[in-house]
């Protein structure tokens, strides 16, 4: 069973399309055996929801609302197509994966294994110079910089810093360096970048990347180096300061040595 959710949480979104792949099945089978309008729709339904609940297939919040929303969502779309809504022409009901095709362009599969695509807080890191000062000139990354809310934040901390960001996603690459355009922000695998050349490395991941993020700065970032994660702890790793932003969300902040 262990390497079955190991598995399936490598593989993501494959576990997501399972699901829905599975709820249509036996919405067709409940269907064609003549059961009431509601257990057609209804049984579905739940269990997108209980398999949601199983880590496996939904390790975070996020991931377990796409699972239990994909039947409930497409079931809507297909009825509306085949009742001609608004005098919409129904083109068959793949069409309810045009949403999920946009979200794949915009945010491949290669990076669901990583942080989904929630934006740093205005103000998140507005104490961090006081706990991890760099002289003017440092090098900063934002290490997976989405939309550039991080490196935002960053520039507010440290206006006399470099700042860089790398982001998988190309449009989203995009967005970044329009919305961020004194930063240096590349398109490529945060994994594979070398971040032996920084002063400080930001990470806004999730628990089940940090590992690899805490294996790669004991491994890679400079005696003096700062590594700091929002929200997430880095296990094994001495803070040299925590700054609490809520009761349960806070900014850690490390020193390598």
């Amino acid at each position: 069973m262990a390497a079955l959710d190991r598995l399936l949480n490598r593989s993501w979104p494959l576990p997501a399309l399972l699901t829905w792949v599975l709820a249509w099945a036996l919405c067709k089978a409940l269907d064609s055996a003549g059961a009431p309008a509601w257990a057609v729709l209804a049984l579905p339904a739940a269990l997108g929801v209980v398999l949601a609940q199983w880590p496996a297939v939904a390790a975070t919040r996020w991931r377990a609302i796409f699972v239990a929303a994909g039947f409930p969502v497409s079931a809507v779309v297909t009825g509306l197509e085949q009742a001609g809504v608004a005098g919409m022409v129904a083109p068959g009901s793949w069409t309810w994966l045009l949403p999920l095709g946009l979200l794949l362009l915009a945010y491949p599969v290669r990076a669901w294994r990583d942080a989904p695509l929630f934006p740093t807080p205005v103000g998140a890191l507005a104490g961090l110079a006081q706990h991890a000062p760099l002289p003017a000139g440092a090098q900063v990354l934002d290490a997976g910089c989405g939309l550039g809310d991080g490196l935002r934040e960053l520039r507010r901390a440290y206006p006399q810093a470099v700042l860089h960001g790398t982001e998988w996603s190309w449009p989203l690459t995009l967005a970044c360096r329009l919305r961020c355009p004194w930063a240096r922000v590349r398109r490529g695998d945060m994994w594979a970048q070398p971040w032996g050349d920084f002063d400080l490395v930001y990470v806004f991941q999730r628990p089940e990347s940090m590992p690899q993020a805490i294996d790669k700065a004991r491994r890679e970032l400079k005696a003096g180096a700062w590594l700091v994660s929002l929200e997430f702890e880095a296990v094994g790793l001495q803070a040299v300061a925590r700054i609490a932003l809520t009761p349960t969300r806070s900014v850690w902040v490390y020193r390598l040595h």
